[in-house]
């Protein structure tokens, strides 16, 4: 049974948070039934534990809703006033902040950062301009932005001490000159809010965004447990599991730590579409949503853009997924939370988040048809490590005939010694290369697909156990005639 033969189709496969608020009323609707219907399609197929969701309509809110509950097996439910933690939503705050900063005459866009973060000073980093941190132009990779840091991260200076540790990292590419999403940008960028304003960054996001926007049912990661936001759920060979309540992280709060309601995130969305001058200037928040740079064509500051006008960006914490999306010029947006990430083809959210989001625009609803191709990766990564076991039970019960190979020339030899190779290779490209061209170390990648990441170790360690086996095997005994 050659097993290599498949090893390379497989790996092709896979490269492929006082001042006045806002005033901003909760909505009195009823939910929008096309929504709900769209909900109870896909919800059961997404094997989320609840979602919410709220719409803005001529700049009001005019529909939220909620269906299930914080976690697995618990009474409590979801409600369009529980805060879930939004991910990389989070970005835009940050970039809100540091824009006010800019307003406030305490920040220039185009200084260097090592300007203001002395870390930076006299190392390839420190040429990064601001501009560039917001716009992720930087020149940090995703991988870059994704290694680990597990030096106390709950501490009152772990941001501090985070940034400091990116600034001896050189980027991967000349700042200015290449967009790569990186979520070191935004890390660098929230110490810069916390030295620019002499606060700390949960400090400055809840008095100066949070409250003002009356986002009462929000916070900012803090290194405190808070057991009123939806507990996250992973994906786990078709099943959901839920994870721990745990201190939130300072370190990774400006990329991705705010933590807020559906009904919350929509009066934020009305904020920013306003035209009106609040807690930034109607200027500053175009500003933020339209292009960075030539180098930026559909990124501005802490927001995707897009040739036709819409403004976006997603939010993907382990256990959780999230979608805003923004049509300004007609002051219309929806936002999408639900407490489980999505699995690798199966139990996947997308379908969920997305048509929600489509309905709620009017824009053709998307089905997620194209989920079959992961499912067969994903498949394919569950059945190869069986498929080696018994490839090893095959080889022993046949020992005779593999032993005779040592005596069969190169022929043999070649049968013998190839497949170490094939899967050494398949090895390398399942644990070295994947996740490199994924921008996220396998330690990472489990936080958020652990199933998806124990197929993928246990394909690669099984693959060359089998080459093994057959070379002890046939070395181990004296070849009979054949």
């Amino acid at each position: 049974m050659n097993i290599a033969a498949l090893l390379p189709i497989l790996a092709l496969s896979l490269s492929a948070a006082v001042p006045v608020a806002l005033g901003v009323a909760t909505p009195t609707t009823a939910p929008a039934g096309p929504i709900e219907e769209l909900i109870d399609r896909e919800m059961p197929a997404a094997g989320v534990p609840g979602v919410a969701y709220a719409v803005v309509q001529d700049g009001e809110i005019a529909s939220a809703g909620a269906r299930g509950v914080l976690e697995i097996g618990g009474d409590a439910t979801v409600t369009p006033d529980t805060p879930f933690v939004i991910g990389s939503i989070s970005k835009s705050f940050t970039a809100l902040a540091v824009m006010q900063l800019v307003e406030a005459g305490e920040i220039d866009l185009d200084a260097e950062i090592s300007r203001y973060v002395d870390d930076f000073s006299g190392r390839p980093s420190g040429a990064i301009t601001i501009r560039q941190l917001l716009s992720h132009t930087s020149g940090f990779s995703t991988g870059q932005g994704n290694a680990p840091y597990r030096d106390a991260p709950y501490d009152d200076d772990a941001l501090a001490r985070g940034v400091a540790r990116l600034a001896e990292t050189t980027p991967a590419h000349v700042p200015g000159s290449t967009w790569e999403y990186s979520n070191a940008n935004y890390q660098i960028a929230g110490r810069l809010i916390e030295i620019a304003s002499g606060e700390d960054y949960q400090t400055y996001v809840t008095t100066r965004i949070l409250e003002p926007v009356g986002m009462h049912d929000s916070f900012v990661a803090d290194g405190e447990v808070h057991d009123s936001a939806a507990n996250g759920h992973v994906p786990w060979f078709g099943t959901k599991l839920t994870l721990a309540d745990g201190p939130t992280d300072r370190v990774t709060a400006p990329q991705g730590g705010i933590f807020a309601s559906a009904n919350d995130v929509a009066r934020y969305l009305q904020m920013l579409m306003n035209g009106e001058d609040d807690v930034l200037s109607a200027d500053g928040k175009a500003q933020m949503m339209r292009p960075a740079s030539d180098v930026s064509p559909y990124y501005g500051f802490g927001w995707n853009v897009e040739p036709d006008g819409s403004v976006w960006h997603t939010g993907v914490s382990p256990g959780v997924e999230t979608l805003a999306t923004m049509i300004p010029a007609e002051s219309t947006a929806a936002i999408v939370l639900v407490n489980a990430g999505g699995g690798m083809g199966f139990q996947e959210t997308v379908a969920l988040r997305v048509g929600i989001s489509d309905t709620a625009l009017g824009r053709d609803y998307y089905d997620g048809s194209s989920a079959w191709i992961l499912q067969v990766q994903f498949v394919g990564l569950v059945i190869l490590p069986i498929v080696y076991l018994l490839s090893m039970v095959w080889a022993w019960l046949r020992r005779t005939k593999v032993r005779a190979k040592t005596q069969s020339g190169v022929p043999g030899l070649f049968s013998l010694w190839f497949p170490l190779l094939t899967t050494t290779a398949a090895a390398w490209v399942l644990l070295g290369l994947v996740p490199s061209l994924n921008g996220s170390p396998l330690a990472h990648w489990a936080l958020f697909q652990p199933d998806v990441v124990l197929a993928i170790v246990a394909s690669a360690v099984t693959g060359v156990m089998w080459a093994g086996f057959r070379l002890l095997v046939a070395y181990s005994g004296r070849a009979r005639p054949a």
